[in-house]
């Protein structure tokens, strides 16, 4: 018999609450929404609060919207996590293989779902490959971002600095059970509690029927391709380069905040950085000493506080 592991998607908030030290008086007014971004395709995303959402938050490649749960649990803001597509609960984009991670379409079916879920947003924070989708977002829809801010990322993501994340997303495309999948996450996260990471598997990948676990972003890769997506996350083998987001984040003319992890784990250089800042003098720059690449998840309660400083109180 195929033992079953429980998931209810809204089930988990008291475990975020009580790693974190936050206060928790029941689950957060929290909802799943979608938008069809195209006939027959809709992206999905997490609805936090019945207030007009003030933040949106865009999650990294292979990642999903609830990577951000712990900082908007901190923020208490009405916000929209959104799923990309082919991530969480969205659909695969229709532009799937060579142009599966072009930004600017990514930002249009971001924007597409925005204008329904969070016309009037405060601010657009994106992690990773968010943060690339985030930069393009000002160029493809300007009038959604009012402030932008780059988690651990700059147009500059360097493949050999991203090695250690592209291997672990490229890694096996099934696991025969819970454990496996938790070991090979342990493995590549040391940063992380482990009760995080089993709870980040749990949103992040899918119980097959014989008892296998895949990851949801994997569900899309090409079965004729006889391997992993090489393009599932920034800096892959086969990647698109991302030097040409260096001309649009120079047009920027909102405040822009850079986030960086400054543990190993990160994946923005020193050299990055001063780019940003050569091409950007008005970027406000933070460096967070106890998170790497994942800054949502090492340091959620500094980077919500650095979020409302920035967004809501500058």
């Amino acid at each position: 018999m195929v033992e079953r592991v429980e998931y209810d998607e809204f089930g988990l908030f008291h475990e975020n609450a009580e790693e974190f030290g936050l206060p928790y008086d029941g689950p957060p007014a929290v909802r799943r929404e979608s938008v069809e971004v195209e006939p027959g395709r809709r992206m999905s995303a997490l609805v936090w609060g019945e207030a007009p959402p003030e933040l949106v938050l865009v999650h990294g490649g292979a990642q999903n919207a609830h990577t951000w749960d712990t900082v908007a649990m901190a923020l208490g803001r009405p916000l929209v996590a959104v799923d990309l597509p082919g991530h969480g609960h969205s659909d695969a984009a229709s532009h799937e293989g060579a142009g599966a991670f072009d930004t600017r379409r990514l930002a249009a079916d971001v924007a597409t779902a925005l204008r329904v879920l969070a016309p009037e947003p405060r601010g657009v924070v994106g992690m990773s490959l968010g943060g690339l989708t985030t930069i393009a977002l000002t160029d493809v829809a300007p009038e959604l971002v009012r402030k932008a801010v780059l988690v651990d990322v700059t147009p500059g993501v360097d493949r050999e600095r991203a090695r250690h994340i592209t291997d672990f997303v490229n890694g096996p495309a099934t696991f025969p059970s819970f454990d496996e999948i938790l070991a090979r996450t342990i493995e590549y996260n040391p940063t992380r509690s482990v009760s995080s990471l089993r709870r980040g598997i749990l949103h992040n990948a899918v119980q097959l029927e014989d008892g296998s676990w895949v990851w949801r972003h994997a569900r899309h890769r090409h079965e004729t391709e006889g391997g992993p997506d090489r393009r599932a996350a920034p800096g892959g083998d086969n990647a698109p380069m991302f030097t040409e987001l260096w001309d649009v984040l120079s047009a920027i003319t909102v405040p822009l905040m850079l986030v960086r992890g400054m543990l190993p784990q990160s994946v923005v250089g020193d050299d990055d950085e001063a780019e940003l800042v050569r091409r950007l003098p008005s970027a406000r720059i933070e460096h967070v000493q106890n998170a790497g690449h994942s800054v949502q998840g090492d340091a959620p309660l500094e980077l919500a506080r650095l979020i409302e400083d920035f967004v809501f109180a500058g």
